[in-house]
């Protein structure tokens, strides 16, 4: 034990202590944000209002269309089509549109829109949508003497409740919140187990072709040896993970602090403070602080933590095993990590039916099944134990979590013994797989 510590120290320290670690860690957040915040600085600096004219002379949306975001309709009298060219002419206008007095939708008449300037995508569909609903509303209210509102609120009177067979409501909002954590959670540890995996890979095959690997075996044992790899560099990503999170938070909370005009001014915090205020009139904001409320964190932090670790010491006992049976050529663990990424990938597959439906019964397997658990569970855990999840799945999951990474290290560490020493020879699965099962 005391030799695989001073390994896993000497790998932890060799990499932290490397000015590339540095670069990725500390400096690869620095850059995002700060490239985050100059397009964030420039989109406000050139952002102007859209402004377009609506010229009804036929009085064909009753002198009303929803101005929003950055799009405002004016309506003007006593303009013609030369005098609105000209307007955009002088830029004091984006666009316009002219209706005439005897127009007439049931002869197939049909709104043009002028611009200046070819109209982008969103601003494009944003026009048309408004436009669409004013004239549908002015319809409905001389057709049926109804308003929109009004509409609006037959067509969403049926306000449905879910509760369980106990009587307990389940709120709209904490399902929200749960589908959106078990996503992030899920995802995250995917992406761990690719990124620290193929890590561990890299370092063995570096000690292998540079021939270093004979001098340490010398004086320990192979498993020692895979073990210390493991915990070491495993310990370089969990530090390099946290690191990564309390930037981005230290980063995003000054950025707001620095610049609050800039995040003021900004769209998407106008967008966000108008959802807000509509919001806390509809009482949504309640709804979503009781679904917040609902939510297990503190389970889902310390499962999140022990699915990590649990996940990442399975797969890089794997990813340790190829390492060790690849020569100079990288190209030759292509073939041989195709039994290990396919889990990985099965796992993020049955991660997205699980979010959307944690009971049935592939969310079942693939949360207990120790390839994919790490990713499934995390998916499951936020909709709720034991409702959504019983506390025999989840204890049952930890348990063949913990047995698969002992099968999987038992296994590794014998091809790991073989392979480490072997030169010169391109390998197989199906050595590797006799490599695993040879007697000692």
């Amino acid at each position: 034990m005391n030799k695989t510590w001073i390994i896993a120290q000497r790998e932890f320290l060799s990499r932290v202590q490397k000015k590339t670690f540095l670069l990725t860690t500390i400096l690869l957040p620095v850059v995002v944000f700060g490239l985050y915040g100059l397009i964030i600085y420039f989109a406000v600096k050139t952002a102007d209002n859209y402004k377009v004219a609506i010229a009804d002379n036929a009085n064909l949306f009753g002198g009303k269309i929803e101005s929003k975001d950055d799009i405002k309709f004016e309506f003007v009298k006593d303009e013609t089509i030369a005098s609105l060219k000209e307007k955009i002419a002088k830029k004091e206008l984006e666009g316009y549109v002219y209706v005439p007095k005897d127009f007439d939708a049931a002869k197939g008449d049909t709104i043009s829109f002028v611009s200046g300037k070819t109209v982008g995508l969103m601003n494009r569909e944003e026009i048309q949508k408004r436009i669409d609903n004013a004239m549908q509303e002015r319809k409905l209210l001389s057709s049926l003497n109804i308003n929109k509102k009004q509409l609006d609120s037959l067509q969403h009177s049926s306000d449905i409740k879910f509760a369980t067979i106990e009587g307990k409501e389940e709120n709209d909002a904490k399902v929200g919140i749960s589908y959106g954590v078990g996503y992030a959670s899920g995802f995250m540890i995917y992406i761990i187990l690719f990124i620290y995996g193929t890590m561990v890979m890299r370092g063995v095959m570096e000690e292998k072709t540079n021939r270093i690997a004979e001098v340490i075996i010398s004086s320990v044992k192979p498993f020692q040896l895979m073990m210390g790899k493991i915990t070491g560099i495993g310990a370089v990503g969990l530090v390099q993970f946290l690191i990564w999170i309390t930037l981005t938070i230290t980063l995003r909370v000054g950025l707001v602090l620095l610049f609050p005009s800039l995040a003021e001014s900004s769209h998407a915090v106008g967008a966000a403070t108008h959802a807000i205020a509509e919001a806390k009139n509809s009482g949504a904001i309640n709804s979503f602080l009781g679904g917040l409320s609902e939510v297990n964190f503190p389970l889902i932090v310390g499962c999140f933590i022990f699915y990590f670790i649990g996940g990442y010491l399975l797969y890089s006992s794997l990813f340790a095993a190829v390492g060790s049976a690849v020569n100079e050529d990288p190209q030759d663990a292509q073939s041989l990590l195709l039994p290990i990424t396919m889990p990985i990938i099965f796992g993020i597959v049955i991660m997205t039916k699980a979010i959307n439906d944690p009971t049935c019964g592939l969310a079942i397997f693939g949360s207990l099944f120790p390839l994919t658990s790490p990713i499934v569970m995390m998916a499951r855990i936020p909709f709720g134990v034991p409702n959504t999840v019983p506390y025999w799945q989840l204890a049952l999951s930890v348990i063949l979590l913990i047995g698969g990474f002992i099968c999987t290290t038992w296994l590794s560490a014998k091809i790991y013994r073989v392979g480490i020493l072997m030169y010169g020879k391109k390998v197989t699965l199906k050595e590797l797989w006799k490599w695993a099962w040879r007697k000692n």
